[in-house]
């Protein structure tokens, strides 16, 4: 009951613009990487000075208890302490839910971890995969992403109900080669009982960018620019391909994934900015870099504080955290899968399209 009251305290706060606790956390691990995606700048950032253990442990340690926790990276299991932290992140945080996207790359880490883990705490890992074989090695910049992706697929896959993992394929469109693949993609991974989720590369980000405190979010209502180009026959060939899919998939996944799809859809080939639900960025939504500044979201890098140099009450309180959150309220809105879910989760909106068809 406390953690649905929380939740509804947090949807009605989101909702009129007060400030709320985060709910759902994005932590990026590091921002090492062994893949070299040529949509993806992280590979080139500094990898170092990322929180050791003890600090991670420390900061968790004042944050509230978490409804989801979003492992990510750059490539998460290049830290060889990963399960260390994965640990500390179910000992403090107490998610529902624990998420953690990959390349893949590294099999044997990876599937360690999905082994020795506690399994009291599901856990939902998204492997990366953007087209079949030359394909996928071309976008990741590897000549064995493919082959080390798939290794990973088919240990894991067999063995999801004993580990207590739900195994997603996330597959990023970067141009109208990409989007050929996703029937091929889906027939390689149907024998494995694995889906392939859609999401579009957009042009640029904040997170990922060798420049500090960087704003590149939208200007206007609707406004997505995608990293390749596509012609409007080639994108609804692709969505209707997509939505047509979503019925192998359990309802919670269904309707938010439908959701960002509507969004996809109508920005891309109606020029409509719907739906665009009130962003929950520096409120349901917690973001934590590698050294522990919190940024304040995708697109916009600049940072209320440092949580190795300062309490989380502190930051969260702080005159930064309450212009940014202005900044916030301002922005006309993206539809980056990764900011959009937790804003229709916590302010409802999710429910808004399945209302309204």
């Amino acid at each position: 009951m406390n953690r649905i009251f929380s939740f509804l305290r947090s949807v009605y706060r989101n909702r009129h613009d007060l400030v709320d606790q985060p709910r759902f956390l994005t932590y990026t691990v590091t921002f090492g990487c062994n893949a070299r995606c040529i949509m993806c700048d992280s590979w080139k950032m500094p990898a170092k000075g990322d929180l050791t253990l003890d600090e991670v442990d420390r900061i968790f340690a004042q944050l509230p208890v978490m409804d989801a926790v979003r492992l990510t990276g750059g490539e998460p299991f290049v830290r060889r302490d990963f399960a260390e932290i994965g640990a500390i992140v179910q000992k403090r945080l107490k998610p529902l839910v624990l998420h953690i996207t990959t390349n893949g790359f590294l099999t044997d880490r990876i599937v360690s971890y999905c082994e020795q883990r506690d399994r009291s705490v599901p856990l939902q890992m998204l492997v990366s995969i953007d087209g079949v074989g030359e394909k996928h090695n071309t976008v990741r910049g590897s000549s064995h992403a493919w082959n080390s992706v798939m290794d990973t697929i088919k240990v894991l896959a067999p063995r999801q109900k004993d580990l207590r993992l739900r195994l997603g394929v996330n597959q990023t469109i970067v141009d109208a080669e990409g989007a050929d693949h996703y029937q091929k993609l889906k027939e390689v991974l149907r024998p494995f009982g694995v889906h392939n989720n859609v999401v579009m590369a957009y042009d640029m980000s904040a997170t990922y960018n060798m420049e500090k405190n960087v704003d590149v979010a939208p200007t206007e209502i609707g406004q997505f620019s995608t990293f390749g180009e596509f012609t409007d026959k080639a994108l609804k060939e692709l969505l209707d391909s997509v939505e047509q899919d979503l019925k192998f998939l359990s309802f919670g996944e269904r309707m938010a994934k439908r959701y960002y799809l509507q969004g996809i859809r109508n920005r891309l080939l109606k020029k409509q900015g719907t739906p665009n639900p009130k962003c929950v960025a520096l409120n349901a939504h917690l973001r934590i870099f590698p050294n522990g500044d919190v940024p304040t979201c995708q697109f916009n890098s600049k940072t209320i504080g440092n949580l190795r140099e300062q309490p989380f009450q502190e930051i969260w309180s702080s005159l930064a955290a309450k212009e940014q959150r202005t900044w916030v309220k301002k922005c006309p809105g993206c539809w980056a899968e990764c900011e959009v879910l937790p804003s229709a989760i916590y302010t409802l909106d999710l429910l808004k399209p399945r209302l309204t068809k």
